[in-house]
């Protein structure tokens, strides 16, 4: 399996963004860019909008009007690798946030406002419609400090987000909607769902979801059911 350092990519694509008077934590060790695994253990999808955002004090914020935003992620939690593809449209850039890109996985619920656990390179593309997309592999981190003085995505395991995946959300901030341009909860997509499109919108035929589709007929099997077995059993 190939590795590249992930922070190497976010310095060059601008997605390093700081905000006055924050504090940003340059861990030792960060998640690394990795090719997609032979399998995964679930996947989740996330239909964002601006009317979902949450400020820090958890208070409605809403975001950009007339912008969405489409997460999918997959899953495998024995090798901590999350693969992700994700699309805003009407988002306007610049990207803005403490921690070190602005497009994350938090730990809160809907209504409610928690700390990011993954940061994601930023959606980047020209007009209306932004992407990214990639596989990361943890340990994982933020850039932030969290209230206990440590790195936000410090110790945090993928098994979290197939035990409760309703308990975490998805974003993207930017410079005039700081709190969130989108946001939406992750919701655990079927395996035999897969035909009404990795974003939730049947008839999805961009060569980012088919071949997203194809990955999760391929890898997503048996054992996905087995897995999500034995993260609920831990709740």
């Amino acid at each position: 399996m190939t590795f590249r350092t992930h922070l190497g990519r976010l310095a060059l694509t601008g997605g390093l963004t700081l905000v006055a008077g924050s504090v940003l934590v340059l861990p030792a060790s960060a998640e690394t860019e990795v090719d997609r695994p032979d399998r995964f253990t679930s996947a989740f999808t996330v239909n964002a909008t601006p009317d979902a955002v949450i400020n820090p004090d958890g208070e409605s914020a809403p975001g950009e009007a007339g912008t969405s935003g489409t997460f999918t992620f997959m899953i495998n939690s024995d090798e901590e690798i999350i693969c992700y593809e994700i699309t805003t449209r009407g988002v306007t850039p610049p990207y803005q946030s403490k921690a070190k890109t602005a497009t994350h996985v938090h730990q809160a619920v809907a209504g409610e406002n928690g700390p990011p656990r993954i940061s994601f390179p930023n959606p980047e593309g020209d007009g209306e419609q932004r992407t990214s997309s990639g596989c990361l592999q943890g340990p994982f981190t933020t850039g932030l400090e969290g209230e206990d003085g440590n790195d936000t995505g410090e110790g945090f395991s993928l098994a979290s987000i197939e035990a409760d995946p309703s308990g975490f959300s998805a974003d993207t901030h930017t410079s005039a909607y700081v709190p969130g341009a989108v946001r939406g909860q992750l919701t655990e997509m079927p395996v035999g769902g897969v035909e009404t499109g990795l974003g939730g919108a049947a008839g999805d035929s961009s060569p980012a979801a088919a071949g997203l589709a194809a990955g999760l007929l391929l890898a997503v099997g048996a054992g996905a059911v087995a897995v999500r077995r034995r993260a609920r059993a831990a709740l």
